[in-house]
């Protein structure tokens, strides 16, 4: 069964110095693949959430079915949790650009975008309150708020700056495509 949100295509995969090597521009794509740290944390999720299925597999032969259905609806939710871990990032199409969080997702259309650049400064470390100093890809609002998009020290590409490099140039191929001419 394919997960098309943790693969990205086989383009980013060759040296070819295509910037949008999608066919459909118009689906909503993430222009890199998923980190490992990213990929391990939903895996020992997927993993948990089999133990507590089978606690209410157990619960439920054991007589008590509220419990199980309590536990079983754990493990949903564990399983809910770890698909949205994965699913987690920046992801480009014709339309804009979208920022998925794990609650929250923001969507910029390119009209609203005022630019897109690669920027030095602190960030956070795998999403914790600690900030290292790092490199970020920004989006600047044309309203003046700013976004980040990606940062070098996330779950997607922390020890690995060449992934990073080439999915913020990728995002800025796109906005360079696709933003307002100025």
């Amino acid at each position: 069964m394919p997960l098309p949100f943790l693969t990205a295509d086989r383009a980013f995969d060759t040296t070819d110095a295509v910037a949008l090597p999608f066919d459909d521009h118009d689906q909503w794509r993430r222009p890199y693949r998923p980190g490992p740290y990213r990929v391990g944390a939903a895996a020992l999720a997927l993993l948990l959430a089999s133990f507590v299925l089978l606690a209410a597999v157990i619960i439920v032969a054991a007589g008590s079915f509220g419990g199980g259905i309590a536990t079983f609806a754990f493990a949903v939710l564990i399983i809910l949790a770890s698909l949205r871990l994965l699913r987690m990032g920046t992801w480009v199409s014709r339309a804009g650009v979208r920022r998925i969080g794990f609650f929250v997702t923001t969507t910029t259309p390119w009209a609203k975008v005022g630019s897109v650049r690669t920027a030095q400064q602190p960030v956070r470390w795998l999403n914790f309150p600690r900030t290292v100093q790092g490199q970020a890809l920004v989006l600047d609002r044309a309203a003046g708020e700013r976004l980040l998009l990606l940062t070098d020290h996330n779950a997607d590409f922390l020890s690995r700056s060449e992934a990073f490099d080439r999915a913020a140039d990728t995002v800025e191929a796109w906005h360079a495509e696709y933003g307002v001419r100025r």
